[in-house]
């Protein structure tokens, strides 16, 4: 039994290829969702501010205010969410090239003289 990468038969080459680009990608992704959570939050609150004057009473108001309340919290989470995941997104991107870098450093003191060797 083999992976289908683990071969020719499974039609790759049987090497493992890193690429920082998807990693890359998803931490500019987590920053530009934290920036838009940041603004909508922002745009929000404010579209809501003055929204109680001469409501009181009203039970449209009470539920208006719990919705509210509730996007704040949503929308505090996934900005602090996506604020913990992008520095960790990049730092794995460079981690992982370092660690290319440092086995083809490594393994290139093993290498035989072009036609010589087995």
């Amino acid at each position: 039994m083999s992976l289908a990468s683990a071969g020719p038969a499974g039609g790759a080459s049987g090497e493992l290829k890193h690429s920082a680009k998807p990693w890359s990608g998803a931490a500019g992704a987590a920053h530009a969702l934290q920036r838009d959570t940041a603004t909508a939050k922002t745009k929000l609150t404010s579209a809501h501010t003055g929204a109680q004057a001469g409501t009181a009473g009203l039970a449209s108001m009470a539920a208006l205010t719990s919705v509210l309340a509730s996007w704040e919290k949503r929308l505090t989470a996934v900005h602090t969410e996506c604020g913990a995941l992008e520095p960790v997104l990049r730092e794995t991107a460079w981690a992982q090239g370092e660690v290319d870098a440092g086995v083809k450093s490594a393994l290139a003191q093993y290498s035989t003289p072009s036609g010589k060797g087995r």
